[in-house]
């Protein structure tokens, strides 16, 4: 998908690291990743599949292994987009979900002391 598809005004900045950026954009219930030269639509739950692929990555036997390339090819069944990663990228990629997921945790541990007080 390109950015110029897309209203940047619309979207929110969920979080962003030297690598890559995640967006939100309320209007069309999903979240963008703009990282990797890519910028891939993602509803909740495939953010949090890819999450998960990404956490399951073992970048040490990545690295240690002397067979093959330190790449790995991230992706998971039901997506339409597929990274090729170094194992830097993999660690940036890991940082900005990580990130991400606690931003969301902590807006909602805000909301909720924010309710508490009101009620």
């Amino acid at each position: 998908m390109e950015k110029a598809c897309i209203d940047i005004n619309e979207l929110v900045n969920v979080f962003s690291n030297t690598h890559g950026s995640i967006y939100q954009s309320d209007k069309l219930n999903c979240f963008y990743v703009d990282f990797g030269g890519k910028f891939a639509r993602f509803n909740c739950l495939s953010l949090q599949k890819l999450k998960k692929v990404v956490e399951e990555i073992d970048i040490e036997a990545l690295l240690l292994n002397t067979h093959k390339a330190d790449f790995e090819l991230v992706t998971f069944n039901g997506c339409e987009h597929i990274y090729l990663l170094s194992a830097l990228e993999i660690i940036a990629l890991k940082d900005l979900l990580q990130g991400t997921f606690t931003m969301f945790k902590l807006n909602h541990l805000i909301s909720d002391c924010l309710y508490r007080l009101v009620y």
